[in-house]
């Protein structure tokens, strides 16, 4: 079974531009989380608790910088954070639908 996908302490990238991934378990501070992109995969220590289905950011991202998943912004960060850290509604912000 070599095309077998470990989930464990794995993330999904899931468009080459974005700058964060979801997790697809659990994912505790401080392990080593495998990032999948579809061609290669990437390793990142996790700064924070990743809850499954939230993102985790895969490059360091400043403060009102966009925050890329499909491909397209979602949201700009509220204070700069690093590589490894949680992003959610605590430390991003999005204007989609209120205008």
């Amino acid at each position: 079974m070599e095309n077998t996908i470990n989930l464990q302490k794995a993330a999904l990238v899931i468009d080459r531009s974005d700058n964060v991934a979801v997790a697809l378990t659990d994912l505790k501070k401080g392990e080593e989380c495998i990032l999948r992109f579809n061609d290669r995969e990437e390793k990142v220590v996790l700064l924070e608790d990743i809850p499954f289905g939230h993102k985790v950011a895969i490059s360091n991202i400043e403060k009102d910088e966009s925050v890329l998943k499909y491909g397209e912004e979602i949201g700009k960060m509220i204070v700069p954070v690093q590589r490894g850290a949680y992003i959610h509604n605590h430390n991003m912000y999005c204007e989609r639908g209120l205008k």
